[in-house]
């Protein structure tokens, strides 16, 4: 895990400006000229000049470096660092009269733009950036609900032209299948040129520059012209039921929600949380599937879940454990949803004698309540 801000100060004016981000950036990291180190706050970090060891062992250890130091000098140190923006940590520059903040460096992925707004609301500074999708107001398709949990299916795929797409303003479809619905303010109408669509029926995929498709489906298998057009989102939009005997191997488990996922044609990008009955909070192959995936893991008494009406209820189990199901109903309570996306489905493997049932289903989001299909 990154810490969250490393500072760096190399004039007497910057220690003041690094003294007054350590007050408003916590768990920020200063790093001091050795030489000025005496008159720094206390905790600052000794910096030796040249800067090129420290920056080398700390650039991968910060999720933004704030230099109090000249955009070209700060260029050409941190220039052999550079693996891809998809892991570079955010660069931010602050000249020596604290009267600007510049994003240098991984303005979206990296969340550059945002520390250097952050920055320069500490300082009082003018913020500076120059990331065309955020000067004039549109989406960021590269980013687009990241503060929602929204994954990219395929962070290098069409994501470049979708970009361009938007800022040029030309025909951009979003589609959203699932999701939540304020990835663009409720109050605002989305920008010029991005119509509006809930279902891909009736889309035809050759009339719009790019889709940018908000779907938990594999649009790959099920609309293939549409997805070679797309930017494809993966909302945490699904809930998987699962139940399982007791100790069943964690890998049977794991394999068996990626092959069920499969073959009804569901992302594992989209998967929010597993539901279970409450004796099962503590099953290993549980804990640690979600664990691994960083999926919630979230229980029900068996009353509760034996009061929800199912497709396939069975007396054995409710002999078992109290209700007549276990993945269908908690699928269903935990989602909120009305219906299954999954009835349950049985996995076992030759000779495991263990065995795990999946439902699944889609948390119901609300619509933008707007129409720009055009």
């Amino acid at each position: 895990m990154r810490k969250p801000f490393a500072v760096y100060a190399i004039t007497l004016h910057g220690l003041d400006i690094a003294r007054r981000l350590s007050e408003a950036l916590p768990g920020a990291d200063v790093y001091v000229s050795e030489k000025l180190l005496a008159k720094a706050a206390p905790g600052a970090l000794p910096l030796a000049l040249p800067m090129g060891p420290t920056l080398r062992r700390t650039f991968t250890a910060y999720d933004c470096h704030v230099f109090i130091i000249s955009v070209g000098a700060v260029v050409r140190m941190v220039a052999p660092l550079l693996e891809d923006k998809k892991v570079d940590p955010a660069v931010v520059c602050v000249d020596d009269a604290a009267r600007f903040s510049i994003c240098v460096l991984s303005g979206h992925v990296g969340r550059g733009n945002a520390f250097t707004d952050r920055v320069a609301q500490a300082l009082g500074a003018t913020s500076v950036v120059t990331t065309a999708s955020d000067v004039r107001g549109t989406l960021t398709v590269d980013i687009l609900g990241r503060e929602k949990g929204w994954r990219l299916d395929d962070p290098d795929r069409n994501v470049t032209r979708g970009c361009a797409a938007v800022v040029n303003e030309t025909r951009v479809l979003f589609v959203q299948e699932t999701g939540e619905p304020d990835f663009w303010p409720l109050d605002k109408a989305l920008p010029p040129g991005v119509g509006y669509a809930t279902s891909l029926d009736g889309v035809d995929p050759s009339a719009w520059e790019v889709l940018l498709v908000a779907s938990d489906r594999d649009l790959k298998e099920t609309h293939r012209a549409h997805w070679e057009n797309a930017v494809v989102y993966r909302p945490r939009s699904l809930v998987l039921g699962l139940g399982c005997d007791r100790n069943t191997p964690s890998a049977l488990v794991s394999r068996g929600v990626d092959a069920l996922l499969a073959r009804h044609l569901l992302s594992p990008l989209s998967v929010k949380a597993v539901a279970t009955i409450d004796v099962k909070a503590d099953e290993p192959a549980l804990l640690e599937l979600c664990a691994a995936r960083g999926w919630e893991l979230v229980t029900f008494p068996a009353a509760r879940l034996d009061a929800v009406e199912v497709p396939t209820p069975s007396d054995t189990v409710k002999r078992h454990v109290g209700t007549r199901g276990v993945s269908e109903p908690a699928a269903l309570l935990a989602s909120g949803a009305s219906k299954l996306l999954v009835t349950k489905q049985v996995y076992t493997e030759d000779g495991a004698g263990r065995s795990m049932t999946f439902a699944a289903a889609r948390i119901p989001f609300a619509t933008r309540g707007e129409s720009q299909h055009v």
